[in-house]
């Protein structure tokens, strides 16, 4: 039996967020359940876990006045959905969905489930062409592909917020007028200062025009925690493949989700697996993860830049590892960096952009852009291998060849990792044309001689390879 129905004298007990009931028809996992009160109020929710005799129920709205005498449950048949329309962009809502800037609710075109719609592999296109998020050592290092999925691995205390306040206020597209360009933004656990710092932030810049923000609170529940970036990411995918824009979705933090993931399975009894977590983290990650693409035949694309916290400063841990094997690639910050105050505090070389050469070149940013990247990341490495020689050796028992590399990681860290004010990638590519000036002209073997003549010349100085 299916469809909307209304039950009574159901319940068995709640604990917490969870209502355990007896089951008298046959449902599904993940369907949407309005639980009304005897004080009348309608709470939704939607069905965990089953089995042949009992429902659990995951009410998304508090449960501290909710009494089982006189609880009617009504049982809706299908996938808790959102109800997506054109005027999704300049709305704040809460974590599930609902206005909270004070606005009417949102003219609905589809209710869309928010587990999202399958898609069948053969009609995914690769990730193509470059986002600019005003920050150098993503755009000019890593860059960051329409229809990619990037993380950014912060750790407690480093500026992430920040960081992904500046990208939501400054990222842009090189080749398409701003009216085809959109962000959803997810807070996902956040502090009621944070949640109002992320609502100023994009209200003065003005970016808030063309976003939609979502805020789940550390003071809500872990079930509407879980839910944040289902409603988040279902928006996107309307705006995206309906809509025909090109979305970029930033979520922070997804430790905390996945914190509210260990909690719920505990709760439901599931055998933990490492560190705590449920064995699912890795599939249940890669229903949001893997929900950003581009779909052949539509016009927009989606594209994902969580933001994680790894517990213990630990790229080994659980969550930034399984994420790490979904997505492609990571932006790593870095805390000596962020007490050095260079920001952002983005650490070169374990950082990645596995689909960097789809979105850069010829065509797309600039024909010289992968071969700058790839000789100031081979520079760099080099100088932090001689930065390592000179903590054993110092600095004076150094060849000059390797003083002038230790001079130009400095330089490096100090003119390109750290920024003032967001830049665009012409005025990044400069500054790193400027600093490979530094070093000599034999040393920039991932160069061409047409590259070497046309930007660097000869450095001052130049004895060859063998200074």
């Amino acid at each position: 039996m299916k469809g909307d129905l209304t039950i009574r004298d159901c319940a068995q007990r709640l604990e917490g967020p969870l209502l355990f009931l007896d089951r008298p028809v046959s449902v599904g996992l993940n369907e949407a359940v309005e639980v009304i009160g005897a004080d009348g109020r309608e709470r939704m929710g939607r069905i965990a876990a089953l089995d042949e005799q009992h429902i659990v129920v995951e009410v998304l709205d508090p449960t501290s006045e909710l009494s089982l005498p006189g609880m009617l449950v009504r049982l809706l048949g299908v996938p808790l959905s959102f109800g997506v329309g054109p005027g999704l962009l300049g709305r704040i809502f809460d974590g599930v969905g609902r206005p909270l800037d004070g606005g009417p609710a949102v003219a609905i075109a589809a209710e869309q489930p928010i587990d999202g719609l399958p898609v069948n592999p053969v009609e995914r296109d690769l990730p193509e062409d470059f986002i600019e998020t005003g920050v150098s050592a993503i755009d000019l290092l890593n860059s960051l592909v329409r229809g990619q999925k990037l993380p950014i691995f912060s750790a407690g205390g480093l500026p992430h917020s920040r960081l992904a306040i500046d990208i939501a206020q400054h990222a842009r597209l090189l080749h398409e007028t701003d009216d085809r360009f959109a962000i959803v933004f997810a807070g996902i656990g956040v502090s009621h200062a944070t949640a109002e710092r992320f609502r100023r932030a994009l209200e003065d810049s003005g970016a808030l025009g063309r976003s939609a923000l979502f805020l789940n609170l550390a003071s809500d529940s872990s079930i509407q925690r879980l839910l944040t970036p289902r409603f988040a990411l279902t928006a996107a995918e309307h705006l995206a493949f309906t809509e025909g824009l090109h979305v970029l979705v930033i979520m922070t933090d997804m430790t905390n989700y996945c914190e509210a993931l260990r909690e719920v399975s505990a709760s439901h009894g599931e055998i933990p697996s490492r560190k705590g977590y449920p064995g699912h983290l890795y599939s249940d990650l890669a229903t949001l993860f893997e929900r950003a693409g581009r779909i052949r035949g539509r016009p927009g694309t989606l594209t994902q830049l969580p933001v994680l916290t790894m517990p213990g400063d630990d790229i080994s841990h659980p969550i930034p590892d399984l994420t790490g094997y979904i997505t492609e690639g990571q932006i790593v910050l870095d805390r000596d960096l962020d007490r050095r105050d260079v920001y952002p505090p983005v650490t070169v070389l374990p950082s990645l952009s596995r689909l960097m050469d789809l979105g850069t070149g010829k065509g797309y940013t600039d024909a010289d852009h992968p071969a700058l990247a790839s000789q100031l990341y081979a520079a760099y490495a080099r100088a932090r291998e001689v930065r390592l020689l000179a903590s054993v050796v110092g600095e004076e028992g150094l060849p000059a060849a390797d003083r002038r590399y230790l001079a130009f990681g400095d330089t490096f860290e100090q003119r390109l990792l750290h920024q003032e004010r967001p830049r665009s990638l012409v005025e990044s590519m400069e500054i790193g044309w400027s600093l490979l000036r530094e070093l000599p002209a034999g040393d920039l073997v991932r160069l061409s001689d047409a590259q070497i003549e046309a930007h660097v010349g000869t450095a001052d100085g130049d004895d060859g390879p063998g200074d």
